[in-house]
């Protein structure tokens, strides 16, 4: 038996076009296939399962102020939040979604207040084997098999949070990422799938993208150009 208070009441409907609002956006884009994907299925295979085993949870999130760090503590307790929350075991787990729903941010903030809340906090979401992703109106971020396409662009603000997947090594190994930041992402990638692996491609090309990391991260650490950016005076001009 669910009881409510006014308050509770007055809260939840604020909150309800949000939520329908994104749930009918991940039951028509994402969990439907696009002419524009460049590839066949779905814009994300995994949203149709999630769906059936209703895994997808949503929170309408409204910061009492719309700055970066309140924002990155919000979206670091849900890292916890999402661990524990059930399905916990079993085949449904990886299909387990929490998608936090930020209809105060305007279009003109999402660079700073989404985009850069998640590259900050996705390094402390992959070292627990999850993905934090960013979506808004004006994300560029392009499709894996088509470029022009835009498969991260949702009505509302979003940051979502979903276990790693085999698939995910393209956002693990970008070049966009320094060095030892790749590494890390990659010896999470490895250690979580060890033995598991699917495709053996994912594996070799895992591997590959770590070697050529720590390659880098050697070449940076010889390189003159690296050394003066460590002078306190450097970021002068």
């Amino acid at each position: 038996m669910q009881l409510y208070t006014s308050q509770e009441i007055d809260k939840f409907q604020q909150d309800l076009p949000y939520l329908i609002e994104i749930s009918t956006w991940v039951r028509n884009f994402l969990a439907k296939p696009h002419p524009d994907l460049g590839r066949s299925g779905k814009v994300c295979p995994y949203v149709p399962f999630a769906l059936k085993a209703d895994t997808i949870q949503l929170a309408v999130i409204r910061p009492k102020k719309l700055i970066q760090q309140e924002i990155e503590d919000i979206v670091r307790k849900y890292r916890d939040v999402f661990l524990q929350a059930e399905p916990t075991t079993g085949e449904a787990t990886i299909y387990k979604v929490f998608l936090l729903i930020f209809p105060s941010i305007q279009i003109e903030n999402t660079p700073t207040l989404i985009d850069e809340v998640q590259q900050k906090l996705k390094p402390y979401f992959v070292e627990a084997g999850l993905m934090l992703g960013e979506f808004h109106l004006r994300n560029q971020s392009p499709g894996l098999h088509n470029p022009d396409f835009r498969p991260l662009r949702s009505p509302v603000p979003i940051l979502a949070i979903r276990f790693m997947v085999e698939q995910d090594l393209p956002f693990l190994k970008s070049s966009h990422d320094a060095p030892q930041i790749r590494i890390k992402y990659l010896e999470t990638y490895l250690q979580r799938f060890s033995n598991q692996f699917k495709d053996d491609k994912n594996y070799y090309q895992a591997i590959h993208a770590l070697a050529v990391a720590k390659q880098e991260l050697r070449e940076n650490k010889s390189s003159p150009i690296s050394n003066f950016s460590k002078c306190p005076f450097s970021s002068i001009h």
